[in-house]
This record gives structure tokens, sequence and C-alpha cells, in this order.
């Protein structure tokens, strides 16, 4: 099912996204938790970063590693229901523009160069997902800053918008203000730690943003200082506090994961 390959096309609208709700309602969902999760889910397009690897230098890992069945134990496939598992323990290794570490998934092309799209069409990401542990909150899904389209545009590291989920079980959509500075962080609905969820972020050529958690959206209008930008998305486990402790930190299971443009 939809589940199970993490198909391109599953979230082309809102039935492809129900549609995935569906095929990931349990363990018939197409999800065998004996492979993993690169046999279970399509990551043709995606590379992931991980809370190891040496100071603002973490490891990532090539999306043909990830079809080749690598899996850690911050990323691997949870025995009991085939959930594809992000492990983030807050002492992790972090890149140099971030304080908080991640165990998470960038998108790419298909020849293997970083995913840079433009401000154009309709882009979507989609995903069914729990949040089984959290210090404080943990970012789930993003879309991130590329390099600029138009000439005269400054490098930014920003995203242009993460969802947040926290451990009260708030959802909350933080949005830059614009490429250089703060987050204004948007309260959307509230699901209980541990269960399980589907969100959809689509962004549009006209700028509009739509969020959607198990089917009930809420639109936004991007900042448009962001127009002149790439974009690319992000899908995982990037927790949002630091310490000294490798046993604190966030579990992110997801049940479906689909991109569409």
């Amino acid at each position: 099912g939809l589940a199970g390959t993490g198909g391109t096309g599953a979230a082309a609208g809102a039935s492809g996204v129900d549609a995935a709700v569906g095929a990931a309602g349990g363990n018939d969902g197409g999800l065998n938790p004996s492979l993993a999760p690169g046999s279970n889910f399509d990551l043709s397009l995606w590379e992931l970063q991980e809370p190891v690897g040496s100071t603002a230098s973490p490891t990532t890992i090539t999306s043909a590693a990830l079809a080749a069945g690598f899996h850690d134990s911050y990323f691997f496939t949870n025995p009991s229901d085939g959930a594809m598992t992000f492990w983030d323990p807050e002492n992790g290794v972090t890149t140099a523009d971030s304080s908080y570490p991640r165990s998470e998934l960038r998108e790419m092309n298909a020849d293997g160069s970083p995913a840079n799209w433009p401000v154009a069409g309709t882009n979507m990401l989609s995903a069914t997902v729990a949040v089984t542990q959290v210090p404080d909150h943990v970012s789930i899904g993003q879309i991130h800053i590329g390099t600029a389209i138009q000439t005269g545009l400054a490098p930014s590291t920003k995203p242009l918008l993460e969802l947040y989920y926290y451990s009260t079980g708030a959802i909350e959509l933080g949005i830059e203000d614009d490429p250089t500075s703060g987050q204004t962080s948007h309260p959307i609905t509230d699901v209980p730690l541990g269960t399980r969820f589907s969100y959809s972020i689509e962004l549009t050529g006209d700028g509009t943003i739509t969020l959607s958690i198990d089917g009930a959206a809420t639109t936004f209008t991007m900042p448009s200082g962001f127009s002149g930008y790439g974009q690319y998305f992000k899908a995982g486990d990037y927790d949002q506090t630091a310490g000294t402790d490798a046993t604190v930190g966030a579990t992110v299971k997801f049940y479906a994961l689909a991109v569409s443009h």
C-alpha cells in the first residue's frame, strides 16, 4: 500500500493523504517489521543526517545506502509495528548552523543532487507519524531554504517553516519571519503523546502555505522575503533541546511518507 512504498504520488491531493492514512492504519499497511526502513519506504529521494560524526560535521547517509538497507540505533524499523523510527539524543553532533542534533531526512533529486525547487506549482510533504518521547519539542517536518534562485540575494541557513510537536501534545507551526531573523509560532491543535496522526505541508506558487493535521487544514502566507530562494523538504526527528545526557532525546515513528511536486 501507500504506507509501504511512500511513493511520490501518494500525496497528490486530499484523497491521496486520506489513502495514505488508511493504508498506514496498522500492521496491514504494508510495513514489514523485519525489513530495514529503506525496504518499507521509498527513500530514493532522501538522504539521512544523523546525530553522530565530528563537531559541526554530522554523518550523512546517502539515498543509495538507505535503499541498500542502512539502519542503526538512530534510524531503524520498529520491531512491533514496522514504523521507520528516528532516535535523536540531546548530546548528539550538530551542524555548524544549529545548536540541536537531528536524525532527519533531507530531500534530494533523482540525480543525487540536493533538492532546491522554486516556489512554483504545488509542493507537498505528507506523513503519518507518532512521537513517543520528546524532552520539550521536536521538529517532525520542514520546508527549508536552499540556494538563491534570484541573483543578489544573500545566502540563508534558515527554514521557511518547521512543524513542531511538544511533550504536552501541542502541535505548532513555526514560520520564519524572513530569511535572516526570527520565527513566529502558530498553535494548531493537540494530539496526545504516542498517538498516531497524519500531517501534510503544502506550498503553492502564490505563497500559500497549507498545513493539514488529520485532514483539518489551516492556511498561512509565506513571508515575501522567501520568494527568490529555492526550497526543500525535511522530515524526521530534529529535537529542539540540547544537553549532555545520551539517554534523553526524541523518538519519532513514521508510518507513511510522501512528497509530490
